[in-house]
């Protein structure tokens, strides 16, 4: 059947990770919910539900096309009765001074005809907080984090104030904390008072779990907002406490069992995730690729194929471009960020590809771009969301792959325990 009911929540992800976070932050909520890969095709046969998470792969490319992409998923939503849109960005606010949260916004508040819309990328749950507008990650800003050695958007100003307005066309104001714990009435009074200075959108603080609650139960009064999965909580616990959905069973089950072979592939240079394919050594085989060589076309690709297959049929394998900030600099020093970036998330795409043409129906991806590029490449339209595995990363049952039945886990490079690789191959049988 094709998704003919109408949904109460639309969400545009500008990443395939976090967007499985935002559905997996959505379906514990309450909300029956399906995450798409791209806007989806008339003919795709999805369940009913209450939510849709439109997945893009629009962080780090050229500002137009990540516009022009975000405005048709928009379209899509509206047209299947999305009162309220929520562009889901990454909580550590990722982008550069020329986008793409600003000019994406810029262009969907015009489309809303929305008057002031609120962004925060705060979810306390993990570690992310907004205080006077400055974004912490756990107990540091975000300048002093790990985040100021991203290899495509380092971030060098905690002040979203300064960091959106820089990038938008519009005035950006604040919502403080105090004004937030005054509740709704207040932040709504201040939201007023914004609008009537020409400001078209606003950073509000939320340190606290209840913070993101005033802020879904005022969000949800409106056509659109931006931020990262606790907004989207927020709005989750808004629509189940106005009546707006009644709650379904968050299912810890993504179907029957799948099996067969699984691999892991790990594309992010966070510190988490080296920590994470570092601790995999210990429980499973696990290949290190030559990023010069995937650049300059050494043949790496199909060097990790001919590595995994024979292993295959003994347990899971992990194969990883990973690297640590220091080489990963001195790679795009040499052969330019963007061409080393691209190069590397087509190498793994490539082994995912024929790595699931050898059998493999449970794979495990790490990083953004890298989950991005792989699940582009195996073509798969839409996901199920299953049990979670850690905050903010569900087991994912495919819909409508090529292959067929495929568990998947995606996941952020920030997200997950020090063993999140062997916590999630138990979890997708």
């Amino acid at each position: 059947m094709t998704l003919a009911a109408k949904i109460s929540l639309g969400c545009i992800a500008d990443d395939y990770t976090g967007a499985s976070d935002l559905a997996n932050t959505l379906t514990r909520a309450g909300l029956r919910t399906v995450q798409t890969i791209g806007v989806p095709a008339d003919d795709l046969a999805l369940p009913e539900v209450d939510a849709v998470v439109v997945s893009l792969k629009s962080r780090s490319i050229e500002a137009g096309l990540a516009v022009s992409r975000s405005r048709a998923a928009e379209a899509w939503l509206r047209g299947r009765g999305a009162g309220h849109v929520l562009f889901k960005i990454c909580s550590t606010f990722d982008s550069t001074d020329a986008g793409n949260i600003g000019p994406v916004m810029d262009a969907l508040r015009a489309d809303s005809g929305e008057g002031a819309v609120l962004v925060t990328p705060a979810f306390p749950e993990t570690g992310r907080t907004v205080y006077q507008g400055n974004l912490f990650v756990g107990a540091v800003p975000l300048n002093e984090s790990p985040l100021k050695d991203h290899p495509l958007n380092p971030m060098h100003d905690s002040n979203l104030v300064r960091v959106l307005a820089r990038q938008s066309r519009t005035q950006i104001g604040l919502v403080d904390l105090a004004t937030v714990a005054r509740g709704v009435d207040a932040v709504r009074a201040r939201l007023a008072e914004l609008v009537t200075k020409g400001i078209g959108a606003a950073i509000i603080d939320a340190v606290f779990d209840r913070d993101l609650e005033t802020i879904g139960l005022v969000a949800a009064g409106h056509r659109l907002s931006v931020g990262a999965s606790g907004i989207g909580l927020g709005l989750a616990r808004a629509l189940v406490s106005t009546g707006k959905v009644k709650p379904a069973r968050a299912s810890s089950e993504t179907g029957t069992a799948v099996g067969g072979p699984a691999a892991c592939l790990a594309g992010s240079c966070s510190q988490a995730t080296l920590q994470q394919v570092a601790n995999a050594e210990r429980v499973m085989p696990v290949l290190h690729l030559d990023p010069d060589r995937i650049i300059t076309g050494g043949g790496e690709a199909q060097r990790a194929l001919e590595w995994a297959r024979p292993r295959l049929a003994e347990g899971p394998v992990l194969i990883a471009s990973s690297a640590m900030p220091d080489q990963v600099a001195a790679l795009q020093a040499r052969h330019g960020r963007d061409a080393a970036g691209h190069a590397i998330e087509q190498a793994m795409a490539d082994i995912a590809e024929n790595l699931v043409k050898s059998g493999v129906r449970r794979l495990v991806v790490a990083g953004g771009e890298t989950s991005g590029a792989v699940v582009d490449r195996l073509e798969i339209p839409g996901f199920l969301v299953g049990a979670e595995i850690a905050a903010g990363v569900p087991v994912l049952r495919a819909v409508g792959a090529q292959a067929g039945e495929m568990l998947l886990a995606l996941k952020s490079g920030n997200f997950g325990g020090a063993e999140f690789f062997a916590d999630a191959l138990g979890l997708m049988r």
